[in-house]
Parts: C-alpha cells; structure tokens; sequence
C-alpha cells in the first residue's frame, strides 16, 4: 500500500487459505490492492503462479503505484502447502523501477480466500511495521474458459469466460478487437485462438490470455442451387515445389544467420509444451527447411525468470528439443536440427513477460 512517503508490495509471503484439494490455482491473477484505511490509492498487480515439485507453487508478484507513474516492483515468489493453506514467500527481487528515498514496498503477508464460480481472489494483508505500512485488500482476478473447449462446425456457441472487464481480440497483437465481457456468442467453422486481456486495473505487464475453442465435425455440403460446376483437378505439384511455393508467398520468416525469434512459438508456463498458436510459424519452418534442403539449423529455448536458474536452464534445453521433435515429425531430417538452451540468461522483456519463453533459430554455417 502507499502510506503518505510510502510504497509497499508484498514481498514477504503469501498465505491463501483453503480446502486442499482445491482446484489449482496457477495462472496469471490481476487486479488491484488498495490501502484499507486511504481507499483512493490503488496499486495495480499481476500475479504469476506455476506449479512447482511437491505440490510447491512459484511465481512473480508485480506492482505498480496507481498515482506515480514509473514506480514498480516484482518479486520471485515461491510457495510450501501447509494442511489447508499455503504460504508464498519472496525469494528475491527481479526489478524495481522509480526508486528514491521516500518511497519504498513494505513486506508482510496476504490471507486470501479464492471463489471458484469467479475466479477471484480476496486477500488481506498484514505488513511488517515499518514506516507507516500496515495494511491492505487485494481482489484478484483469472481469465479461464468457463465453457466447452470443443464444439461442432459452424453450430450456434457461446462461449464463457471468467474474468473483470475481459476484451476479446482475433490476434495477439492486439489489433483486431472482436467483442468485449464474459461471453461471446458465435459460429465457429475451425479451430479458432481468442486472445483476451482484462481492463480491470491493466499494468504494463498486463498479460494476453490465449483461449483456444476446437471445432470438429464436416463442413456442410453445399446445396444444389449453390453447388458450383465441378472443375477438372489441378495437375498434381511436387511437395517441395508447394512448400516452396508457401514460402515465396509468405516471406514472413527467414531464417538467417542471426538468431530469429519465433514470436508465436511460446509455451506453457514451466513446461515445454508448445502452445497451439505457434504451430503455423512451425509449419512454415518445417517448409521452409524443405525448400532449402541443405539447411541446417540452431533453434535456441529461452524461459522467463520465474523459478529457480538450473531448472530454467534445463527447461530451455527442453523447449527446443520440443521445437526440433515437431520438425522431425514433419518430415525434417534430425541430423539437420542443433539445439541449445540458454535458460533465464537472455530475456528480452521486463519479468514477467510471457513472450520471454520463446526460442530463436538461425542458420548453421559449415
């Protein structure tokens, strides 16, 4: 909270009270804290969570001063399961913005109560005495499907969503806005990715939810007063003259000496997991490698600074050899495929920032 010469964060340890069996609660969280007793200041926040070993959850905690601009701050945080609740400590400090002598984030810790029908997180605080810092309330909240992930082609959907203020877009630019609140009402001829982002108390961190809704099911059979007249086949075109043909066609990736990032090709926090937006940039890799058969290439894995450095380390390793498993499968010779991690060494954005777990390629030099 901000005191009158104060800011604080809560840096110190987390405490979130529940069943144990609770659903998981990893996943981006944002939303706002304000002081209990001065409610006109606000501090927005994003809370990351992932899930550790042995039932631990880390993460990062960010925090910006509502009224000053430029003031921020976000922690590593990890967190041990007590009985019914767990606790989330800080680990270190990532970045601090707008430091000076008469600001600074006070530590202490937060008893949140979660309410699944919102995905929402209520919390108290209760800071260390130093200063004026005292006390606080955080609301929380977590974009998550609430409806089916599968339904039928071109069938009348509606599609559900948790979250505060949720803008829908097409693409995860930002640019192609489709609606905004918690539903959305649709027909859906393929498999489709929204990307959403919540208005309620946006940081500069503020991160792009992809929401995936896969379609199955035939695409209808034209009836006979819109059947058009049978065409003869095309002549049949050899498979790299195709994929030559897509490249020449869509020059958006190149792969050049120096490093390329893929910036689609992100993955799922703390796994190697690709997430299914990035598959068509793989795809266009994969012919791109075969337009070029003498092509050989380093893909680089990179993590965020969420969790411990060995095992980002490791994790990075994985992510690429995630990406060289998808272009072996494609048909590319593995022979062809160097790989190497770089862990949480190279970030390219501020932590947190998703499009941090990314991997890059390059061309290979004999």
């Amino acid at each position: 909270m901000m005191t009158k010469l104060s800011i604080w964060i809560s840096g110190g340890m987390l405490l979130l009270l529940g069943p144990v069996r609770a659903q998981s609660l990893t996943g981006i969280w944002q939303g706002v804290e304000k002081d209990t007793g001065e409610s006109e200041y606000t501090w927005p926040a994003e809370l990351r969570l992932q899930q550790g070993k042995g039932g631990r959850l880390f993460g990062v905690l960010y925090q910006e001063a509502g009224d000053r601009p430029g003031v921020s701050v976000s922690f590593q945080v990890q967190a041990v399961r007590t009985g019914s609740s767990l606790r989330l400590e800080h680990v270190r400090k990532l970045n601090e913005t707008g430091r000076s002598p008469f600001h600074y984030w006070c530590d202490g810790s937060i008893t949140f109560t979660y309410d699944p029908a919102q995905e929402k997180l209520t919390g108290r605080a209760t800071y260390r005495p130093v200063g004026e810092c005292d006390f606080g309330s955080f609301t929380l909240y977590r974009i998550t499907l609430k409806s089916a992930a599968t339904v039928r082609a071109n069938a009348e959907t509606t599609i559900r969503v948790s979250g505060r203020n949720v803008l829908w877009y097409a693409d995860a630019a930002l640019k192609q806005p489709v609606t905004t609140g918690n539903s959305y009402r649709t027909k859906l001829s393929k498999t489709t990715t929204f990307y959403l982002t919540q208005g309620y108390y946006p940081t500069s961190q503020s991160a792009v939810v992809p929401i995936t809704i896969q379609v199955t099911g035939a695409k209808p059979t034209p009836t006979p007063a819109t059947r058009t007249p049978a065409r003869p086949a095309p002549a049949p075109v050899r498979p790299d003259t195709a994929r030559l043909d897509t490249v020449t066609r869509r020059p958006a990736l190149v792969v050049a000496p120096t490093p390329v990032v893929l910036p689609t090709v992100l993955f799922r926090l703390g796994t190697p997991e690709l997430l299914p937006e990035g598959l068509p940039a793989l795809n266009e890799l994969a012919a791109q490698l075969q337009a070029r058969p003498t092509l050989k290439l380093r893909v680089a894995g990179h993590t965020d600074k969420i969790g411990e450095p060995q095992k980002n380390q490791v994790l990075s390793e994985q992510r690429a050899e995630a990406v060289k498993a998808y272009l072996v499968k494609a048909g590319i010779a593995a022979e062809r495929i160097l790989t190497v991690g770089y862990g949480d060494a190279r970030p390219l954005y501020p932590s947190p920032d998703a499009r941090n777990r990314r991997v890059e390629v390059s061309e290979v030099k004999e």
